[in-house]
């Protein structure tokens, strides 16, 4: 079947299951968005080409499968460097078209040439400029084989226009042969029998559950492990709704700003189970200080990140939901033979110990001032407003966020119950994530409903892409928590710059974010008073046919608890002020 380039590509995606991407055409991507309009994908046209890359994130998150966008070259190449670097960090599978200047006139200094594939190098993992026409289908089936298996992550094909507009033969290719690549599988027996002997040993145990656990869909085996030991578990960052929240073996996000049982659970324990989490500065804090008294179980798919941070004493390299999987069966193996796989002793003290880790979950709960109180006279607290949201909303709502204050309350106080339900920039913490990335979690998932809390910073950033949401009928929630200040930089100013509060403040009063929604054909509310958080949610709830922005007026001083300082041990882990004195008697 003879086709031109971009004739080539375009059946190449679909062959490949693509059914939506985001995009931006421009002059040299310009010949491949001719065949698109006879293509069954539907095409997202974004605003901003960074707003393609985060929908693009969005939608991969909340559905497992590969996010795709599509750009020109130059500056629509480098205005998605962004997303690529956030889904690298996240390990989220994107595949990135990107058009470049025909290859005559590649390293000439074109018009709007860049080098996309040297730019890339360091925040994909891997990247194909296309010279061939002939090489566009096994290209491109690499790149999703590549984006999907392992350690998902982000690709790019870089796609020159006269290979574009060159004719050439269509096959798709029956396999990929990809020697150099080959992502870990099953764990290896030996490594499967020296983790179960740490683990039938321990007496205070903790399993530290990554983001890993979503990618490999190992929810289900987690909540198996779980249900067969009876131990504690912690959810970072990137694991919110890996195992629901309210089952009480769970004790929150660890790190930074996690729970006091959390952290303080992990730094006690003997035996720390690591799945598919990479011990980031976040959740460690000071290194030598972390988690000094535990033996390590590490268990991920990267080979790379075992040792990294933290030396394991068993190091399991494969596939989460498969090493999870092979210690499930090997316990219920011993359980089927009448083996005493936990001794009496050990048994009896690791229930002392899950004692202990709820006695520190009712004693240090998230608090703030006013917590419960439904005529508080202060300003809208932004830690009621998450909470309003979440007791609003079903269990299969969707939750997004930008960076800052606004997501570390939205992942401490919203109760998650199901994975691939919270979608938030970790790793790269990018601020104006959380609007592109809703509305790709919103085409992902349409018949879900999508709130995204963002802060008033991160919104100002992307805010363009409710208007590509209007016009693609994509009907997200924003819940802007709007403090006037680039929030979490005013606190470490207040807290560790003596209050000298250098370029933090935004405005009270700037933008009218009512009237800019209503501008983007969305619906706008403000809110200022905490009464009115609930009526509001309820309205902007009722409302299926268009995007809703409503601008919480929050208290511009409020501060982000519990908090452990940079570069501290998370032995000095800082609770709210009203907790203080409960935490001096238990030290």
């Amino acid at each position: 079947m003879e086709l031109t380039g971009a004739q080539s590509l375009i059946k190449s995606l679909e062959q490949a299951g693509v059914e939506v991407l985001f995009g931006l055409p421009g002059g040299a991507i310009l010949p491949v968005y001719d065949p698109l309009i006879e293509s069954s994908m539907r095409h997202i046209l974004v605003r901003h080409e960074q707003g393609a890359g985060h929908a693009a994130e969005g939608y991969a998150q909340v559905t497992g499968k590969p996010g795709v966008a599509m750009v020109t070259s130059g500056p629509g190449a480098t205005n998605i460097v962004t997303p690529l670097a956030d889904a690298f960090m996240d390990s989220i599978p994107l595949v990135v078209i990107s058009g470049q200047v025909a290859t005559s006139a590649i390293g000439t200094d074109a018009f709007q040439e860049v080098d996309f594939t040297g730019i890339t190098q360091g925040v994909t993992k891997h990247n194909w400029l296309v010279t061939d026409p002939d090489e566009i289908p096994r290209i491109i089936k690499e790149a999703f084989h590549v984006a999907t298996t392992g350690r998902p992550g982000p690709v790019v094909v870089d796609f020159p226009k006269d290979v574009a507009n060159a004719k050439t033969d269509w096959n798709w290719p029956d396999e990929v042969d990809l020697p150099g690549y080959n992502p870990p599988g099953p764990p290896e027996p030996e490594a499967v029998r020296k983790a179960l002997e740490l683990i039938y040993q321990a007496e205070r145990p903790v399993v530290y559950v990554g983001g890993g656990v979503i990618k490999a869909n190992a929810s289900e085996a987690l909540a198996e492990f779980i249900k067969l030991t009876d131990f504690p578990l912690v959810t970072t960052l990137m694991a919110r709704g890996a195992f629901p929240d309210s089952d009480s073996h769970h004790l929150g996000m660890p790190g930074m700003h996690g729970s006091y049982a959390a952290v303080t659970a992990i730094q006690k324990s003997d035996l720390l189970i690591s799945l598919g989490a990479r011990f980031d500065d976040r959740v460690t804090g000071k290194v030598s200080a972390f988690a000094p008294n535990a033996k390590v179980i590490h268990v991920d798919i990267d080979p790379a990140e075992i040792g990294k941070v933290r030396r394991p004493d068993v190091p399991v390299i494969a596939d989460c939901a498969l090493a999870i999987e092979a210690i499930v069966a090997e316990i219920k193996k011993a359980a089927a033979g009448k083996k005493s796989v936990f001794a009496a002793a050990t048994k009896t003290k690791q229930a002392a110990w899950m004692a202990q880790v709820q006695e520190w979950k009712a004693m240090f709960p998230f608090a703030y001032d006013g917590k419960g109180e439904s005529n508080y006279p202060g300003p809208i607290k932004p830690q009621q407003v998450v909470e309003e949201l979440s007791a609003a909303a079903d269990e299969n709502t969707i939750l997004v966020t930008g960076v800052g204050q606004h997501q570390m309350w939205a992942s401490q106080l919203w109760s998650f119950a199901k994975p691939r339900h919270w979608v938030s920039s970790g790793g790269l913490g990018t601020m104006g994530f959380a609007v592109p990335a809703a509305m790709g979690a919103k085409v992902g998932q349409p018949t879900k409903t999508v709130w995204a809390v963002d802060g008033d910073g991160c919104f100002q950033m992307t805010a363009q892409e409710l208007i590509t949401c209007s016009q693609e009928q994509i009907p997200v929630k924003i819940a802007i928590l709007n403090n006037a200040y680039l929030g979490m930089v005013r606190q470490w100013q207040q807290m560790f710059y003596e209050e000298r509060y250098s370029e933090v403040y935004l405005s009270a009063d700037l933008p009218d974010y009512v009237k800019w929604a209503e501008s983007m054909g969305c619906v706008g509310f403000k809110v200022s008073e905490p009464s009115e958080v609930a009526p509001v949610i309820e309205k902007a709830n009722s409302i299926y046919d268009r995007p809703v922005v409503v601008d919480f007026r929050t208290d511009s001083m409020e501060k982000v608890f519990p908090m452990v300082p940079a570069g501290a041990s998370n032995d000095d882990i800082l609770v709210h002020p009203s907790l203080r004195e409960r935490l001096s008697r238990e030290q």
